[in-house]
């Protein structure tokens, strides 16, 4: 049997890196926001926000759900009306939607996506509806996993935890999702070898092919024996 479905297979950034760099901005912002919402609750609508755009890999990566422009006006809208309303829920969508914004304006300054991207064949970052057109990756983060990438997320991660917004459990896990990031970073570039060996010793694992495409997608087939 096999399935094929429209999917991104590689990122520009890692989500955790995300996840991390708007955190570590609410972190820093919590003490102007703690009157509105309690900073558990805003460093998870940070969080929450600074993933969300990443969820378009179903769809078209890096274009479906990323709006650097859009977001960044509706931010304002959303985040100001609250902080003028004084509405906790208001806010915290405001900083949820601050921080996709966030995401998607960071996409420029990585790299493309590739099978390798560390051997890069394409030319876009992120798609601009409201130019109508991608922007070029700069390349600071050359790929999802590089080793710059890693670093970008471990000063992210320690400015979260070094902050008196975090408290032990959430200190916790963002260490613990930092040591998940630096063993993805370590595997990044023997993937394809590890899952190739895992199919081996696993026959029952799925055979999987990606097609990638020039406007940010890929093909990826799902062949179950």
């Amino acid at each position: 049997m096999s399935i094929e479905t429209n999917v991104a297979v590689s990122t520009t950034m890692m989500a955790t890196t995300h996840a991390f760099t708007t955190v570590a901005v609410a972190a820093l912002a919590t003490p102007a926001l703690s009157e509105y919402a309690a900073p558990p609750l805003v460093l998870a609508a940070a969080f929450a926000g600074g993933l969300a755009p990443d969820f378009d890999v179903l769809a078209s990566h890096r274009k479906t759900l990323h709006f650097p422009v859009y977001f960044s006006v509706l931010a304002a809208v959303v985040l100001g009306g609250g902080l003028a309303a004084g509405s906790p829920p208001v806010v915290l969508a405001g900083v949820a939607v601050a921080a996709s914004a966030v995401h998607s304006l960071s996409d420029v300054f990585a790299g493309s996506p590739e099978a390798e991207p560390w051997n890069p064949t394409t030319d876009i970052a992120v798609y601009n509806h409201f130019l109508g057109r991608w922007h070029r990756p700069r390349r600071y983060v050359r790929y999802s996993g590089a080793p710059e990438d890693f670093l970008l997320a471990a000063a992210c991660g320690a400015v979260a935890v070094l902050s008196p917004a975090t408290g032990v459990w959430a200190d916790s896990a963002l260490l613990a999702l930092l040591a998940v990031t630096g063993l993805y970073t370590a595997a990044r570039k023997h993937l394809a070898a590890i899952t190739a060996t895992a199919r081996s010793r696993l026959p029952w694992l799925p055979a999987v092919s990606v097609t990638e495409s020039e406007h940010g997608g890929s093909t990826l087939s799902v062949e179950f024996r």
